[in-house]
């Protein structure tokens, strides 16, 4: 199994389930996952203080693929919560390209979802961010520090979740891991790294480690990965 450059947000998902799913079931609690996604991104935020793209890259890739597990075990239809969240515009002021910081928008406003403008492909997503958040108007480290902050929303927001199963905080574990992934695009975009064409080199060949359909990575194996 491969994934293909020009595929969508939710062929790498499902890429994500039919690869990972077993081991991820067997090997690793919610909790487990949620772990693996702040080990690497803050390893690619490592790389970012060091001026490595190199390592930034390679560990935004990974903690991506950690996300998509985290979606997958809770059955999240990771590609419509950021369309959702961001139909073409800002989740919060509601522009293409945000006005927030230059209008001082206090108040989040109600948007309209235009499917049609839907993008077919998860280079169509990271270009529809690059259009709502111009990679001018941030420096690679205000993109690493918001890369952390929504890092932090996520795991507030799985372990309410895991302390009281309300639907409130399963929604919004929704909206935080669809604003990371906003963070992974923004982080991309500013390094000039076309994350269809990136996953497409790693996810040549089923897992992309052990390279075997699913996966066969122990655990030990994960835990002793050196990015």
């Amino acid at each position: 199994m491969r994934f293909y450059t020009e595929q969508s947000l939710g062929d790498l998902q499902e890429f994500i389930k039919e690869v990972y799913s077993l081991p991820d079931d067997r090997l690793y609690s919610l909790e487990d996952l949620l772990n693996q996604v702040q080990r690497f991104a803050m390893r690619s935020l490592k790389g970012i203080r060091k001026g490595d793209t190199e390592k930034i890259k390679k560990n935004l890739l990974i903690s991506i693929m950690w996300t998509l597990a985290i979606s997958n075990r809770l059955h999240i239809d990771l590609e419509e919560e950021v369309w959702i969240r961001f139909p073409m515009l800002c989740s919060y002021c509601g522009n293409k390209p945000c006005i927030c910081k230059k209008a001082k928008v206090d108040k989040r406003q109600k948007v309209k979802v235009n499917d049609s403008s839907k993008p077919k492909s998860l280079s169509g997503f990271q270009h529809m961010f690059d259009a709502i958040y111009p990679r001018d108007g941030r420096t690679i480290v205000d993109a690493g520090i918001h890369l952390a902050e929504e890092v932090g929303e996520v795991s507030e927001a799985v372990h309410n979740y895991i302390g009281q199963h309300l639907q409130k905080q399963f929604e919004e574990v929704k909206l935080e891991i669809a604003d990371l992934i906003s963070c992974a695009c923004g982080i991309a975009n500013s390094l000039n790294i076309d994350l269809g064409a990136e996953f497409a080199k790693i996810l040549h060949d089923n897992c992309h480690v052990c390279h075997t359909l699913p996966c066969s990575c122990s655990f030990t194996t994960i835990a002793l990965l050196k990015n």
